[in-house]
């Protein structure tokens, strides 16, 4: 399976998610656009060592997701699309009597809006090229709920929605569109808070882990990074190429519930 002359853009992939996807799709031979709200030295260094470790051209393109105006002008600098991973996202835990609306809106404009905007910016160039794929990172929370998440929840399930009509949009074209969903994912986000959850319940760490954060996750085992990848990178196959406007799970069981 190859990915060869293929050009990949991953929103939010300067880290966790985001950068696994990116170093499996380079992997299977793409170029690589990486993204985030930063333009730091190590932001572009990164993508030199991604191209080097992969013999592939890969770029950093700094655009902040929470404006359209950015999310479109990332995909213009980008030039080529044939791949469109929309992994960019925050999240605020509240009741929703008290949730701040600043933060409601940030939610709302990073992890749907700005799928929108690099989605409708990004299908002319797929239609030009005769080849296309949208794969957004939607969450176990694009498919069920949890409480105090109600931005997150609300974002990821029109992600959800989203990704079907740009597949019923596209269903008689050579372009997919499709959403992982994952559970919870092993990143260094992630690993922060396994101590501070320990010491809050009074466990140990793998305690925590399987009893608190893992709670809902019957497989009682982090999806790893390579696994998002792995399953973009089906998605983006000739295999997957009659796959559209559907979702695909990565969440021990979770929504299995």
């Amino acid at each position: 399976m190859t990915l060869k002359g293929k050009t990949a853009v991953i929103t939010g992939s300067n880290s966790g998610i985001g950068l696994g996807v990116a170093r499996e799709l380079a992997k299977a031979g793409a170029d690589v656009v990486l993204n985030s709200f930063t333009d730091r030295d190590e932001d572009h260094a990164l993508a030199e060592e991604i191209g080097r470790e992969f013999g592939v051209k890969a770029r950093y393109i700094k655009a902040d997701m929470s404006k359209g105006a950015e999310c479109r002008a990332l995909i213009e600098q980008a030039g080529v699309c044939d791949i469109l991973v929309n992994n960019a996202g925050i999240q605020f835990v509240s009741p929703i009597d008290e949730f701040p609306i600043d933060k409601w809106d940030a939610i709302i404009a990073i992890n749907m809006n700005s799928a929108f905007h690099t989605t409708a910016a990004a299908l002319p160039l797929m239609r030009k090229a005769g080849w296309g794929r949208v794969v957004n990172i939607a969450s176990a929370h694009g498919l069920t709920a949890s409480p105090f998440k109600s931005a997150y929840v609300s974002a990821k399930h029109g992600v959800v929605g989203m990704t079907k009509v740009v597949a019923l949009e596209t269903a008689k074209e050579a372009i997919t569109a499709n959403a992982i969903c994952p559970g919870y994912v092993h990143t260094p986000l992630v690993d922060a808070q396994i101590p501070d959850t320990a010491k809050k319940y009074g466990m140990t760490e793998q305690e925590a882990i399987e009893k608190v954060i893992l709670e809902r996750q019957p497989s009682k085992q982090f999806a790893t990074v390579e696994q998002i990848g792995g399953t973009a990178v089906f998605l983006c196959s000739d295999a997957a190429a009659q796959i559209t406007g559907t979702t695909i799970s990565v969440d021990g069981g979770w929504t299995a519930l």
